[in-house]
């Protein structure tokens, strides 16, 4: 049974080759993740080690601890407990650190590094005066207020030596530095492509916290001193406000958010290869049928002779085991090449990440040949043993072929509970997983009822159809003729497509919906802040708001606060002329005399509280102090405004570090090129600051969707390739099993372009109903996800995106044509003679 399995594997090449394609492309998408994701992971924790090399112990500032009660940060480290830090028993040496954000322009004016990690930090000299994390490659460490060290990867990007001056900001004003050294490190961020500038440590700490302080301390031990004796010691000296962490615990929590991040990275590829791989199920169990149903009279002579039935399915698994270890060794090589490719394109798109092997782990190997081996078999096991079931002498005279009206019955039956189920689930469910429970099983039910909706769908093709003549009849005849058949090879493109529409309906219809946000919302012309969403200088609001041509400022700026025992941010703006910025639907009151204790709440935020108009709470603010405030108006709150406001005189003296999150900005002359010009001149031609209207705050929420779309439609472009795999497959057997058919078509006059034609419309047939089911059932997924969303978007409407729908009703046709090239060929080439002699 063994070698007869093998003889039977190797009579089929062609037809075995599309099964293993199927089944390696879901292999290598699987195998190619995991390389990926786990490469990746290396490089950047082998990277985080290096950074805590010469860390044994860090003291950093703990809010869990603070006896004072604040809603705000935690109190930064003062020097005093840096000069403690030095001396405490078996530490050979404590290291101030102070550090955040800094962009640093490019000698074209833009900015380099990869915007959250351009930072910067504190120069700290130690022993011979030199700071061991940044040992200097050309020049000297920065001395002074005007000037920086820059590490060697940026230098290099930008072309800036030593001497060079460069335009720097931290929080919005521009500084311009003179380079006083160039060094090299070992931080994570450098290495994934992020810039680091270098200070001195006063000029940092005036930048960064406030004289004299830090935000971490790290602390070498002694040689024979271990960390957790060294943090023993550190312990006694610590302050309430502060904790201790061994290095080689931070190194270890920074592997796990490591790690985490990747995992969550990794999940979302392993969604899209399981379903390269389900696609691919259907395409296996195809062939496989067709396969056994050719091989019916030699399985029955087998039985006949004395092959048990038992025999019979394990000879059928024998070769789908084949099939899957071949698919699953070269899925596996093709995986470490996607895997590989992956790494150069990002890098090649700017993400740069840590130099590291490549690296392929037993887990991965396992996984990938186990993939490959355990779906191919699944899927050949339900033909296997339907084979077995035949008895011989019914499978010698071919009566098994034609399903029973019970068995269509019972399969309509099951595909209408499921899909009546999913339905209702996915309308009604009211949570995320509900609704995927509710789409999982209408899918499954449209894939059980597809036999029985292909006839009605297929037939409505017939008016076209008629016109190619005798070849189009023909065709609609022979897509209905094994209904079971057509659905199986429909639904590999329908699946696909039913993601691929669902997911264009609901980012179009988000994106109309930010689209009508930002327009209700706003009266103000410009959105100033930070391209890195870091916090924006005061300075930059109030050099706006003396600007001729501004007629409105307003800064938002958060700050945090205690209101009936739960933190709670407050937004400070300009009680004056923040009416005149926003547009804002007020269920009681308004922006008029927001000022003092006076604040306007959200409906939500005031409900939660139970509050309304002329309510009065005690509040907590940033510093500790206590206050009362008064509700003076309720709005219907959005995604893009919402929370509480109260004016930004009243935050001001109860906050540490004052710092915008943003300026609406109303001008004279309203949006235009010449103004947003004069705004960026006014600013100092910053990089790092971002001006933005509302079409460009709409276009860059419409650029990050339609990048996350692409990214969807190419990681979903690999269900569609087996899709089309699968109709090649279909196609190919069903010439095969119609050569006596074909042949005596041909000896009665139809030449080969009409047998060309005839599989060509079929192929296309085929391929358009499934492309007409998926991209139903994917506006209908569309819509019910919307109506999730649409409870907490106030603006979200259904958009379906006609000419992205009709793109995809020509890739479906587009694939239906490309799938029938090889079997319309081989169909002509028969020999009419041969073909009719055939059994």
């Amino acid at each position: 049974m063994f070698r007869t399995a093998l003889r039977n594997v190797l009579a089929h090449k062609a037809r075995l080759l599309m099964t293993v394609l199927a089944v390696m492309l879901g292999v290598a998408f699987v195998s190619g993740t995991l390389v990926f994701t786990s490469t990746i992971s290396d490089a950047y924790q082998k990277s985080s080690e290096k950074g805590y090399d010469r860390v044994d112990v860090a003291i950093q500032p703990d809010r869990k601890d603070s006896d004072s009660g604040n809603p705000g940060e935690a109190p930064k480290l003062p020097q005093s407990l840096l000069d403690q830090a030095a001396k405490a028993p078996g530490a050979a040496s404590a290291t101030g650190s102070v550090s955040g954000f800094a962009a640093i322009a490019g000698k074209n004016g833009k900015l380099i590094g990869e915007g959250f990690s351009s930072s910067g930090a504190n120069y700290y000299p130690g022993t011979g005066g030199k700071d061991a994390r940044y040992p200097m490659k050309s020049g000297r460490a920065p001395q002074g207020a005007g000037e920086i060290a820059l590490d060697a990867k940026t230098a290099d990007r930008a072309g800036y030596k030593v001497g060079d001056t460069v335009r720097i900001s931290v929080d919005g004003p521009v500084l311009k530095q003179r380079i006083s050294g160039i060094f090299t490190t070992d931080d994570g961020g450098v290495a994934a492509g992020g810039s680091l500038a270098l200070f001195d440590t006063p000029t940092a700490q005036r930048l960064y916290a406030k004289p004299g302080e830090f935000s971490q301390i790290d602390v070498k031990a002694a040689p024979g001193t271990s960390q957790t004796a060294l943090k023993a010691a550190i312990d006694k000296i610590l302050p309430k406000d502060a904790e201790a962490t061994t290095g080689k615990k931070l190194a270890d929590d920074e592997a796990k958010i490591i790690a985490q991040g990747m995992d969550g990275m990794k999940t979302s590829l392993l969604v899209f290869a399981g379903i390269s791989l389900f696609v691919g199920i259907f395409i296996i169990a195809n062939t496989f049928t067709m396969l056994v149903a050719q091989r019916t009279k030699e399985l029955a002579l087998m039985r006949a002779v004395g092959a048990s039935r038992r025999q019979v399915t394990r000879s059928v698994l024998i070769e789908a085991f084949v099939v899957g270890s071949v698919a699953g060794v070269v899925g596996l090589l093709a995986g470490i090449g996607i895997g590989a490719g992956l790494r150069a394109v990002m890098n090649s798109a700017g993400a740069t990440v840590p130099d590291g092997p490549l690296v392929i782990s037993p887990t991965t190997i396992l996984t990938s040949l186990g993939v490959g081996i355990v779906v191919t078999m699944l899927a050949a096991w339900l033909p296997g043993r339907r084979a077995a079931k035949i008895p011989p002498v019914a499978a010698m005279n071919s009566v098994h072929a034609v399903a029973t009206t019970r068995s269509l019955v019972v399969r309509n039956s099951i595909g209408g509970v499921l899909a009546a189920a999913g339905t209702v689930l996915a309308v009604t469910g009211g949570s995320e997983s509900m609704l995927g429970l509710g789409a999982g099983l209408l899918v499954i039910g449209v894939f059980v009822l597809t036999p029985l909706l292909s006839r009605p769908l297929i037939a409505a093709t017939a008016p076209v159809l008629r016109l190619f003549g005798m070849p189009g009849t023909l065709a609609r005849q022979n897509a209905v003729r094994n209904p079971r058949r057509t659905a199986a090879t429909a639904s590999a493109l329908m699946i696909g497509l039913t993601l691929i529409t669902g997911l264009t309906v609901i980012a179009g219809s988000v994106q109309k919906a930010v689209d009508k946000m930002a327009t209700d919302a706003m009266k103000a012309d410009y959105v100033v802040s930070m391209a890195s969403m870091t916090p924006l200088s005061p300075e930059v609001g109030k050099k706006l708001s003396s600007l001729d041509q501004v007629t409105a400022a307003s800064p938002f700026r958060a700050s945090g606060s205690r209101i009936d025992g739960d933190y709670q941010s407050l937004t400070g703006v300009n009680g004056k002329t923040i009416g005149k910025l926003t547009k804002l639907d007020f269920t009681a009151g308004s922006f008029a005399g927001l000022a003092g204790d006076k604040v306007v709440v959200d409906d939500k935020t005031a409900k939660s509280h139970g509050w309304k108009l002329g309510s009065a709470f005690p509040v907590t603010f940033e510093d500790g102090k206590q206050g009362r405030l008064t509700v003076s108006g309720l709005y219907k709150g959005n995604e893009m405004i919402k929370g509480i406001m109260v004016d930004a005189a009243t935050l001001e003296p109860h906050q540490s570090d004052v710092a915008d999150m943003q300026v609406m900005v109303k001008t004279k002359d309203g949006v235009s090129t010449a103004t947003e010009e004069s705004l960026r001149k006014a600013l100092g031609d910053n990089p790092a600051i971002q001006i933005q209207d509302k079409k460009d705050i709409s276009e860059s929420i419409a650029k990050f969707i339609d990048l996350m779309l692409n990214m969807l439609y190419g990681l979903l472009a690999m269900a569609v390739i087996v899709a089309v795999l699968g109709v090649v497959n279909t196609l190919a057997m069903s010439v095969f099993e119609r050569q006596q058919e074909i042949g005596m078509l041909r000896a009665i006059g139809l030449d080969r372009k009409g047998i060309k034609r005839m599989v060509r419309l079929e192929s296309l047939v085929i391929s358009l109903f499934g492309g007409v089911l998926g991209i139903g059932l994917g506006v209908f997924f569309g819509w019910a996800a919307g109506e999730q969303i649409a409870a907490s978007m106030a603006t979200y409407e259904l958009v379906l995106p006609w000419g992205r729908m009709g793109v995809f009703l020509l890739l479906a046709a587009l694939v239906g044509v490309l799938a029938a090239l090889w079997p319309a060929r081989r169909a002509a080439k028969l020999n009419m003679l041969s073909a009719i002699k055939a059994e």
